[in-house]
C-alpha cells in the first residue's frame, strides 16, 4: 500500500454568518447489471450485512483513492445532472473535487467547475458564484445542512458515502461483475441514517445524524460493489428529500466511483484571509 503525505493546514475559525448555501443537487448513473448466482467462493465471502458495514474500514486501510462522482435528480420535468472528479484521503479523511455544473437550457455551462474540499465538519467552495469574489472561499459546516451535505455540494463526501453503509439494515450478495475491468461483488440492501450516525467516525457522526433527520426518510437504498479486498469501487445511494408544497419529495440518486488506491494525495486549507464572510446573493432560480 502506498503511504501518501497530504500536507494540509487547519484555518482559524472563520467569522462567517449568514451564508445561505442551496442545493447544488443532484446525480446518478445507471447501476451495471451483475451476472446471476453466486459462485463458491462468494459464499466465502460473509454475511453481507456485515460485509457491507466493514466497507469504510476497508477504504481506511486503502489510505487513498481517486474519485468520480455524479448527482441526479428530476427537477420540472428536466433530468439534471451534476458530475465531479478528484482525490481522496481516507485516513485524513480529506479530498478535493471539482464539480462540474449541469449545462442551462441553452446548452452552455456559463460557470467554472466548482473547487470542493471535503473534511470532517466543512465544506470549502470556490467559484461558488452567487456574488463570491472568484479568489473567495465559501465554508459551511455540514452538521448545519439538513442534509448533512449528502447532497448539498452537488457531490457525496467518498467517505461519507462509504459510512452510510455503516447502518446497513438489510443486504443482499446479487452475484459478481465488474466495475471498470475490476472483478466485483454487487451488494444491494437499504441502510438506515440514524444507525450509520451512531457507527460512524468523529468527523461524519454530527452530518449524519442532520441527515437522518433532514431527509423525508431515514432509509437509503444502495447497490455497493466491492473489490475481492472488500474495498468499494462503485456505491450508488438513493436519497429522498422534501422540495416543498410544490414538488414534494423529490429524489436524488448519488454515485461515487473509486479507483487508483493509492494515489497521492495533498490537501491544503484555505486561510481564513480566503474565506468569504459576506452574504452568498440569491441565485436566479430562487435559491441561495
Amino acid at each position: 500500500m502506498s503511504r501518501r503525505q497530504g500536507p494540509h493546514r487547519r484555518p482559524r475559525r472563520s467569522g462567517a454568518t449568514g451564508v445561505a448555501l442551496g442545493v447544488v443537487a443532484c446525480v446518478g448513473l445507471g447501476v451495471s447489471g451483475c451476472s446471476g448466482g453466486a459462485a463458491a467462493r462468494d459464499a466465502r465471502a460473509g454475511d453481507p450485512v456485515e460485509v457491507v458495514r466493514r466497507a469504510a474500514d476497508r477504504l481506511v486501510e486503502a489510505g487513498s483513492a481517486k474519485a468520480r462522482t455524479s448527482m441526479e435528480m428530476a427537477s420540472g420535468g428536466t433530468r439534471v445532472t451534476i458530475r465531479g472528479e478528484g482525490v481522496y484521503d481516507f485516513a485524513a479523511r480529506l479530498g478535493r473535487l471539482k464539480v462540474l455544473l449541469p449545462q442551462d437550457p441553452a446548452g452552455t455551462s456559463g460557470r467554472r467547475p466548482i473547487t470542493e474540499l471535503l473534511t470532517p465538519g466543512a465544506l470549502y467552495m470556490k467559484n461558488r458564484g452567487a456574488g463570491v469574489p472568484a479568489d473567495k472561499w465559501v465554508r459551511v459546516e455540514t452538521a448545519g445542512l439538513s442534509d448533512g451535505n449528502l447532497v448539498t455540494g452537488g457531490a457525496t463526501d467518498p467517505l461519507a458515502a462509504a459510512e452510510v453503509l455503516g447502518g446497513v439494515r438489510r443486504a443482499t450478495l446479487l452475484g459478481r461483475t465488474e466495475v471498470a475491468g475490476t472483478p466485483v461483488r454487487h451488494y444491494r440492501g437499504v441502510a438506515d441514517l440514524a444507525g450509520a450516525a451512531e457507527r460512524a467516525g468523529a468527523g461524519t457522526r454530527a452530518s449524519l445524524r442532520a441527515a437522518a433527520k433532514g431527509f423525508a426518510t431515514a432509509e437509503v437504498p444502495f447497490d455497493a460493489y466491492l473489490d475481492d479486498e472488500g474495498r468499494l469501487r462503485k456505491l450508488r445511494h438513493r436519497f429522498s428529500f422534501s422540495g416543498g408544497l410544490r414538488r414534494g419529495t423529490v429524489g436524488v440518486a448519488s454515485t461515487t466511483l473509486l479507483y487508483d488506491f493509492g494515489v497521492a494525495v495533498a490537501v491544503r486549507l484555505p486561510d481564513e484571509d480566503d474565506i468569504y464572510t459576506g452574504k452568498i446573493a440569491e441565485e436566479p432560480d430562487g435559491k441561495n
